[in-house]
């Protein structure tokens, strides 16, 4: 067993331009374990209206979100990363309801650094004017939540460290016998404090969400498949 325990599952969350693609890709060859884009999982007519510059609805996203969770207790053996926006907590109960123990790593950072990421990134479905629905809908994980939410303003390689040793202590907490019902440790939380960026940019930190690194160089985010809304 590895340091982070056996098998983990995690969710890589956050709005759309905070490099999920590129964490979620680096943290699954990290762990040896399989990555999802979370994109893959849209059906045509979900594409469709975010190419036209109509953000989603609840009724939109539930089968989507349905086929990630899928795919997360398809995983839930070997282990696997995925790449979802996850925004609400409905949204991530849902995730839950089919993979109860999903690690979910919150990417997080303010809407002036996110906006002007998405504008840099070519060959994107998602356009920028959508952004601000996505800070709107935005529910930062709560302490009943297993997960942990660190800065985008971190190298890539470094979220990944960040996410590693997140995973480590919750592994050690099951082990002691301390984790919750979701596995989260008691003395770990899910940085809730650190909550996200808002519609006004403003960004918390805590222990489990402090800058780390360098900022994110730009190709980090030119490269992902998709937005996640």
């Amino acid at each position: 067993m590895s340091a982070v325990g056996a098998a983990p599952v995690v969710v890589v969350m956050g709005v759309a331009g905070t490099g999920k693609t590129t964490v979620g890709e680096l943290l699954a060859e990290a762990l040896g374990v399989p990555y999802a884009e979370a994109d893959a999982f849209h059906p045509p007519a979900n594409i469709a209206k975010m190419s036209a510059g109509v953000p989603l609805d609840d009724a939109d996203r539930a089968p989507w979100l349905d086929a990630i969770g899928a795919w997360a207790h398809g995983s839930s053996g070997s282990g696997g990363v995925v790449s979802c926006s996850a925004l609400k907590r409905s949204y991530r109960d849902r995730l839950r309801a089919e993979a109860p123990g999903l690690f979910f790593l919150h990417l997080v950072g303010d809407r002036a650094l996110i906006a002007h990421r998405m504008e840099l990134r070519q060959g994107h479905f998602m356009p920028p004017a959508l952004l601000d629905s996505q800070f709107a809908s935005l529910e930062p994980l709560q302490p009943d939540e297993c997960g942990t939410a660190v800065p985008v303003t971190a190298r890539p390689e470094d979220l990944v460290k960040e996410a590693l040793g997140a995973l480590a202590a919750r592994a050690t907490a099951r082990k002691a016998g301390t984790a919750d019902s979701f596995g989260t440790a008691a003395t770990l939380g899910s940085a809730a404090t650190a909550d996200t960026a808002d519609t006004t940019g403003t960004i918390g930190t805590s222990d489990t969400s402090r800058t780390v690194g360098a900022p994110l160089a730009a190709h980090s985010l030119t490269g992902g498949h998709g937005a996640q809304p």
